[in-house]
Order: structure tokens, then sequence, then C-alpha cells
């Protein structure tokens, strides 16, 4: 018989006690996570952290006391086990880049609905680095340009693809997601998703920030 998947433990961190307690009460009916704690700014969330020793710290950016972006720095010495997932209404590149580079396992938009947020502990609880596809889109765009390549034989990666498959891409780079491709090009969502799914492993990609990236190497933004 096999064994049931471990219970993923998850602190919640947002200044706003609404938000706090709403994406608590959202995650705590999720099967297989519960809600072990919550704070309400990046002093008592390394506070709780190191006392509660969550799996998973949802943490918002900027808060008053320490702010998200220093707490995680903390968190990395002070509790390195814990996977911290950024979840902010603030998608600007320096925030990004800030966060991964403090240590972050995650950014994401609270605009996802519940079951994706979900998900998206239990990815982060086993070790899956995630961006909000708007995200990666912008911080793809702001990346310079790679210098141009010598020409070498036999096909480009961009030759693997279809015309379509590169007009998905070259939207997924820019930050769409399936629905919004989907209803974009007049595909079903499905249909959208296999493609993605095709994409990636014919670029042999992890996921959608390593995609935008590569449709930044091939120019097609």
């Amino acid at each position: 018989m096999s064994e049931e998947p471990a219970v993923v433990r998850v602190l919640v961190v947002d200044d706003q006690r609404l938000i706090r307690d709403g994406i608590a009460a959202l995650l705590s009916i999720r099967p297989g996570i519960t809600v072990v704690g919550t704070a309400a700014d990046g002093r008592e969330a390394v506070a709780k952290a190191v006392e509660l020793r969550p799996d998973v710290v949802l943490m918002d950016v900027r808060m008053p006391e320490l702010d998200g972006v220093e707490a995680v720095a903390v968190l990395r010495d002070r509790a390195p086990e814990c996977r911290v997932v950024m979840l902010t209404t603030f998608d600007d590149e320096e925030y990004v880049v800030q966060a991964l580079r403090a240590g972050a396992g995650g950014y994401l938009l609270k605009d996802l609905p519940a079951e994706e947020l979900a998900h998206s502990v239990r990815l982060a609880h086993a070790g899956v680095t995630q961006l909000d596809s708007s995200v990666a889109g912008r911080l793809a765009a702001t990346l310079p340009s790679p210098a141009p390549a010598p020409a070498a034989p036999g096909p480009s990666a961009a030759d693997a693809l279809s015309p379509r498959e590169i007009d998905i891409l070259r939207l997924v780079a820019r930050g769409r997601t399936n629905r919004e491709i989907a209803t974009q090009l007049y595909l079903s969502e499905g249909t959208v998703k296999n493609h993605v799914s095709r994409i990636l492993s014919r670029l042999k990609l992890r996921d959608r920030t390593q995609a935008a990236l590569r449709a930044r190497d091939l120019g097609l933004l």
C-alpha cells in the first residue's frame, strides 16, 4: 500500500490582516496543506519560522519592520530548510531580482486562483522554483539581447517548432497565461497546454521561465 504524501506546513506572512487571514483560510481547506501560523511583518516572520519550522513560507514583499526580501536573506541563514515564495502585488523586475538573489524559491502574484496557489505551495515544497508568467515575461524583456552567434550548419532551435508553436512561445514570453493565449489564438485551453508541453520538450526546457528566456534569445520579443 502506497504511503500518503506528507502534509506541507505553511507560514503566511502579510502586513494586511484581511489578506493574511484570507490566504491562510483558503490554504487550510486544501488537502495536504496545513497553515501552522501567520505573521504581520518580516521580523515576526523570521521569529515564527525559526520557532515553527514550516516547509514553505509565503512572504509579502513590502512590509514594515523588516521587508520580505530582507526577511528571506535572514531565513536563508536561520532556517535554511524553509522554502520561501514571495506572494505579492508588485511585479517590478527589481523586486524579483532582489528576492531571488536573497534566496527566494519563487515569485508569485496575489491574483492567482486559490487552487493554483495550493499547487504552487506543493511545488515549492518539492523544490521547484516558480515565477509568475507575467513576471517571467517582464524579466526576460529587460535582459540585453545576446550577441549574434556565428552561423552553424543544421536546424536552429526555432526550426524545431511549428509556426503555431512559435506564436505560442512568443505569447508565453510576454507573460500570457494558457487561457489568454487560447482566447487570442482561438484555441481551446487544453490545446494550448499541449502545445506548451511540446515546446518545452522540443527545446529541452524545464518551465515557462526558461521558455521566456529562450524566446528572448531567439529574437521573438
